[in-house]
């Protein structure tokens, strides 16, 4: 049996500003050759905040594989026996080569990664006619993991931005991105590549460059070259160092597939066999039953099915799942007996005075419209004491431990130095304004709350700002909020839950385990006392 490792808190450089096309960029990146071990790497990030990191989750083994199913073959010695690109031996290629040649660990760890999805993809690049080099793009990218995420704001395995993945059809809204849906992802990046090959007249080194820091940048160095006299090839282009070092990366890593012998390399074994199908699943889904019905954890679903941001699928499709192979007979005939409205989980919801269909989406953690939808509403009138039918997570929402807002939630509970004050994002705030308040880079910001320094704000956002003790803040009361946390004593109500404790005063259930030596498989019983460390900051 085989056992996967997927990605969470995985730390890179290289590149992660992909497709700025016609922006420049200030930032700075550490050359992969300066970066001996994941020590090193952490030091690096802790002395430079404007190298583009990776957000990170937990790195977890599990299986996707029954041990009936084994392979003599290999999908390297598939992906060996149809390299085509010529490496040449400069020194910008043997210098990236070397380092992954002294770090086999590394190349170990994102071949596990890789492992569930290598498969699929060199299919899809042969059924494109695409060289199967491209198959290694995603290590240079994103260490083959579908949850990074750069300052750049780009995401996913390929590293998309949001305009670029809506220019090639990966669709994001609230419930999905399709920017980390392996699917949606992988058939973007190919259509990309072959419009990139087919604007540099048919040079992949040029696509790949492009790929990088956009078309226009390197369109714009070829046409300086040859208004010198110079030679037009990558090799000869006046690019930034990080594009400089891009291709070799790649490169590199096609030179070791093709010869790991002659590195004293033995590559991490993946068998050329389809470990994971897609399932059509027909209509919106809640995850927590799919990966019931799948026999798989919920952290085991949501890996394979990163797109979906939220508790369920989007109600607007894709309706696919990406499942183990050996899981889809099983899954399929669990999901053939649910009725449509066993798909999801459901509560009635009585209007009370002053209410709005924002406040209740917010509320359930749903969306607007598919309240509307489900109950048949055209508009935003609803009338107090009317019922409606809400669309709810099966399991608490903290067991879904990789949707966007509980990855939001973790990165905003990590322990910083200092003392920590919350902000709540109001008209006209911008994350330079409030940095300068602050005291702080806005980039820290956008690192302590889990985004890139790029990304909208929203109004009343929760911002996590860590303070040094003798920083002195001028802010509105309006805009500015210490965190004060009250401990109280909570009497447990007929009907309570750890869910519905967990949501009244905002606090998450594993909390509410911890402070009280409990577990949430246990019932509460009215009456029983609960202590909680309450944020009363907008109570006072």
């Amino acid at each position: 049996m085989k056992y996967f490792l997927f990605p969470a808190l995985m730390i890179l450089s290289g590149c992660q500003n992909t497709f700025l096309s016609q922006n420049n960029t200030n930032e700075t990146y550490l050359p992969l050759d300066q970066i001996a071990n994941t020590a090193e790497i952490n030091q690096a990030l802790l002395a430079d905040e404007s190298i583009d990191v990776i957000h990170p989750v937990d790195d977890v083994t599990f299986s996707l594989k029954d041990e009936s199913l084994q392979s003599s073959n290999d999908v390297w010695q598939r992906i060996r026996g149809q390299l085509t690109f010529d490496v040449p031996q400069n020194n910008r290629v043997i210098m990236q080569r070397n380092w992954y040649v002294k770090h086999p660990s590394y190349l170990t760890r994102v071949a596990k990664r890789a492992e569930p999805f290598l498969y699929y993809i060199v299919e899809q690049l042969e059924k494109n006619n695409v060289p199967v080099e491209i198959a290694l793009l995603p290590v240079v990218e994103s260490a083959f993991d579908p949850f990074a995420y750069s300052h750049g704001r780009a995401s996913g395995m390929w590293q998309f931005i949001p305009g670029t993945g809506t220019r090639f059809n990966m669709k994001q809204n609230w419930w999905y991105d399709g920017r980390r849906d392996v699917v949606a992802s992988t058939s973007g990046a190919i259509q990309y590549l072959k419009y990139l090959h087919k604007f540099f007249d048919g040079d992949w080194l040029l696509a790949l460059a492009a790929y990088n820091s956009g078309e226009g940048r390197v369109r714009r160095a070829v046409r300086k070259n040859k208004s010198l006299g110079k030679n037009t090839d990558f090799w000869s282009l006046d690019l930034p160092k990080e594009t400089r070092a891009y291709v070799p990366k790649l490169l590199a890593l096609a030179d070791i597939v093709k010869r790991p012998e002659q590195f004293n390399l033995k590559l991490y074994k993946i068998d050329n066999d389809e470990v994971i199908v897609q399932v059509d699943i027909k209509s919106q889904l809640d995850l927590a039953k799919a990966a019931n019905l799948a026999d798989l954890s919920l952290p085991e679903l949501q890996r394979l099915n990163p797109g979906f941001n939220r508790w369920a699928t989007d109600p607007d499709g894709p309706h696919r799942l990406l499942l183990p192979k050996h899981k889809v007979s099983h899954f399929e005939q669990g999901l053939a007996k649910l009725t449509k409205d066993e798909r999801l989980a459901w509560q009635r919801y009585k209007i009370k005075n002053g209410d709005n269909l924002g406040y209740i989406s917010k509320k359930f953690h749903t969306s607007i419209d598919l309240i509307r939808q489900v109950n048949g509403i055209s508009g935003n009138q609803i009338r107090t004491g009317k019922h409606l039918l809400i669309p709810v997570a099966a399991k608490s929402l903290d067991s879904y431990i990789l949707s966007k807002n509980q990855r939001i939630a973790k990165k905003q509970a990590k322990e910083q130095q200092g003392f920590k004050v919350t902000h709540r994002v109001v008209s006209g705030d911008n994350l330079w304004d409030i940095g300068q308040r602050f005291k702080v880079r806005g980039s820290k910001i956008a690192a302590w709350n889990g985004f890139a320094p790029r990304d909208p704000l929203k109004l009343g956002q929760k911002l996590v700002i860590w303070q040094k003790t003798n920083t002195v803040v001028k802010a509105s009361h309006q805009s500015v909020e210490q965190a004060i946390m009250r401990n109280i004593t909570y009497n447990v109500r007929p009907g309570d839950s750890f869910a519905r404790i967990a949501d009244k005063f905002n606090v998450r259930i594993s909390d509410i385990e911890r402070w009280n030596s409990l577990s949430r498989n246990k019932y509460l019983q009215p009456g029983q006392r609960l202590k909680l460390s309450v944020d009363v900051t907008n109570n006072i």
